[in-house]
């Protein structure tokens, strides 16, 4: 957070030296021809040490950037190989009881022991 607050006032800075460039082109004796010419000088010193620090603040975002989603590259990697773990575990759980578990249900649905319900009343 005071990365981003001296930031901020470095840009503040940086534009208010431009405002003063501009300010001191457009006060400055001579000619029509030389204020214009200083004003636009001004302008393009203003606009480069802009895009100079702007380039700076974007070089170390992006190296913050890189760091973090890094880290979270690596947990994504090994959030992958633990489910791959934990469906091989489940799909070799799966191979070893599929028999006996299809038997049961087998078993249960064909061996069908015809009963009266209990609350069956026969009718008088």
């Amino acid at each position: 957070m005071a990365s981003q607050s001296q930031g901020i006032h470095q840009l503040l800075q940086a534009e208010k030296r431009a405002k003063d460039k501009l300010e001191d082109a457009k006060k400055s004796d001579g000619s029509a021809s030389r204020k214009l010419k200083r004003i636009k000088q001004a302008k393009e010193e203003a606009a480069a040490e802009v895009d100079q620090d702007r380039m700076l603040r974007d070089k170390e975002f992006r190296l913050r950037q890189a760091k973090i989603m890094g880290s979270q590259s690596n947990l994504s990697d090994e959030i992958d190989k633990q489910t791959l773990e934990k469906v091989k575990e489940l799909a070799g759980s799966y191979n070893t009881h599929v028999e006996s578990v299809l038997a049961q249900v087998l078993n249960m649905v064909c061996d069908v022991k015809p009963e009266i319900h209990v609350n069956y009343r026969a009718a008088d």
